[in-house]
């Protein structure tokens, strides 16, 4: 009787879910392609002298805040901004023009995404 219970168990809990996933909004990939470009620009402006300080970790943080993310969620987001700023300063220990161009292309790709994510998902 007690291997047959024990059995069931295994049964019920191989039925149920391990835990109710929540599924990915639309735009995951858009955040955290943002989140990477915060990244980037909070390396970037600060080698080219931008003296803006935490402004990008703070836009991050503000973008966390606003999207309550948790778990893997949360995670992957956070991940796109250390891959950004962790690109960057492997590449640039200085401030170069072609840093000067990735940061005016990451500006306006931001803005962008920022945009189409607000204009499609906005209420």
């Amino acid at each position: 009787m007690k291997r047959l219970l024990t059995t069931a168990s295994i049964l019920l809990c191989l039925a149920l879910p391990a835990r109710a996933q929540t599924p990915p909004a639309p735009f995951d990939g858009d955040l955290q392609r943002l989140a990477e470009i915060m990244g980037s620009l909070h390396y970037l402006r600060a080698i080219c002298g931008a003296k803006e300080g935490q402004k990008w970790r703070n836009e991050m943080q503000a973008l966390i805040d606003a999207e309550a993310p948790n778990g893997e969620r949360r995670r992957k987001i956070v991940a796109g901004f250390n891959r950004g700023y962790q690109g960057f300063q492997q590449t640039y220990r200085t401030c170069t023009p072609a840093a000067d161009l990735a940061i005016r292309r990451y500006l306006d790709e931001g803005a962008k995404i920022a945009r189409e994510i607000t204009a499609r998902y906005a209420n």
